[in-house]
């Protein structure tokens, strides 16, 4: 192993058991060893997600057997610090991003032990928190739209919840398909969704969406009464894809339309491609804030809210 690390303990933000805010502690740890494909990076920044509440409070346990105590946080960007023998392909020293294994510790602490097929280069237009913002939202966009519902140009697609972390990037990666994209958005909004390239924004405070029909995809990321309202608004053979739960299969029968569940994988290509097109300036990243380590449970909080624009993110170092 290649080694530049000199610390043997590190912050981490960290669970004992499921439950609410008050269960997320900081905590003085061992920094982790590397194995021989693995990477060590030193955090700068680490996304905020939905998903991190949610395997806080245990509801996705039965999905995902973590073993408690757990460092929660799935979104990283910083410096490789350390590398295991059979890493040929990331040096010292390189600037990374990732959506590491959700499986594992994550990214709310110094270091993290990340597996080198799940890290790429970051983009070298963003700043460390930018590229903390985009791994796992824009690989959820990526994989929904463009792997399982195999978006292409001329297609008419509905992206709920336009303004958020997941929304905002998917609108973009939509349009640069050359699909129509109608979009759900508060109406103050409306002109942020625009601006991505959203053709349609829709007042879901005093709209009805299904009023919408014959679209080729719709992509949920709310889940619940919103999608199963969704299904009406597909033409016969459409394809409605969500990231919050399984759809109802007997639903998409009824219909006589496709349903898919995307939960996002790590993708170290697709993070290339991504990166190769924020240096472009062809899709950018919104951050709202970027807080403190310390300020942890105030950014999860906020994140469960639902109200944020674009991604929240925590700084670790500089």
């Amino acid at each position: 192993m290649t080694n530049t690390v000199t610390d043997t303990t590190m912050t981490a933000a960290r669970i004992h058991q499921f439950g609410g805010p008050e269960q997320v502690k900081l905590e003085q740890i061992a920094v982790p060893s590397v194995a021989s494909d693995e990477v060590l990076v030193k955090v700068f920044c680490a996304g905020i997600n939905p998903v991190d509440w949610k395997i806080r409070e245990g509801h996705l346990k039965e999905m995902l057997p973590h073993t408690l105590p757990l460092t929660l946080g799935w979104d990283v960007a910083g410096e490789v610090v350390a590398k295991g023998d059979a890493v040929n392909d990331l040096n010292i020293g390189d600037a990374i991003y990732s959506r590491p294994d959700i499986g594992r510790n994550g990214s709310y602490a110094e270091y993290i032990a990340v597996k080198a097929s799940e890290v790429a280069i970051k983009p070298s237009s963003l700043s460390w928190s930018e590229s903390a913002a985009v791994p796992l939202a824009a690989l959820t966009a990526w994989q929904a739209l463009y792997e399982i519902a195999a978006l292409k140009a001329g297609d008419k697609v509905l992206i709920h919840a336009g303004a958020g972390g997941v929304g905002h990037l998917a609108i973009q990666l939509a349009k640069l398909k050359g699909a129509t994209v109608y979009t759900t958005a508060s109406k103050k909004n409306h002109e942020f969704v625009t601006s991505l390239g959203a053709d349609e924004a829709i007042n879901y405070h005093e709209e009805d969406f299904t009023r919408l029909k014959d679209l080729d995809v719709v992509f949920d990321t709310m889940g619940y009464e919103i999608q199963e309202k969704s299904f009406g608004c597909l033409k016969e053979g459409g394809i409605l894809v969500s990231v919050v739960a399984p759809p109802e299969a007997a639903l998409a029968e009824k219909h006589n339309v496709r349903s898919e569940f995307c939960f996002v994988q790590p993708n170290r290509s697709q993070l290339n491609e991504l990166a190769a097109l924020f240096d472009k300036g062809e899709i950018r990243i919104e951050v709202a804030q970027t807080l403190p380590l310390a300020d942890i449970n105030k950014a999860l909080e906020q994140s469960e809210s639902g109200t944020t624009r674009g991604k929240l993110t925590v700084r670790i170092a500089e």
